[in-house]
């Protein structure tokens, strides 16, 4: 038996843009951009870009997600913040509240489950 692979590449992919719900955003204009590869039965993988801004998030998913390029600060609720950059991959769980602020355009790849 084969086992199919499915690269996480956008070619091919026509992207979804979007942007923050305006009562979350806080700060700039940021512009969304995401290829999604791959959604089945509560499974959503791809990549997702974002031009600099920031914007309140809660999660009520699971995500793993590595960063491509760029810089990003992720806060949480109690002011905790995280830099991220290329090559730094993380886990948000369910419940996870806070920002992302986006500082320099930041490239990911995800994978998120309901």
């Amino acid at each position: 038996m084969t086992i199919p692979l499915l690269p996480i590449l956008p070619d091919g992919i026509t992207p979804e843009s979007g942007a923050p719900a305006p009562d979350r955003l806080i700060s700039g204009n940021p512009v969304f951009t995401t290829w999604n590869v791959e959604e089945a039965d509560g499974l959503f993988a791809g990549i997702w870009r974002s031009t600099p801004g920031k914007w309140r998030i809660v999660y009520d998913e699971w995500e793993y997600c590595r960063i491509l390029s760029g810089v990003s600060i992720l806060t949480d609720e109690n002011g905790t913040a995280r830099r991220v950059g290329a090559g730094d991959a993380f886990v948000l769980r369910p419940g996870f509240a806070g920002t992302w602020e986006v500082v320099e355009t930041t490239t990911k790849d995800y994978v998120i489950r309901l």
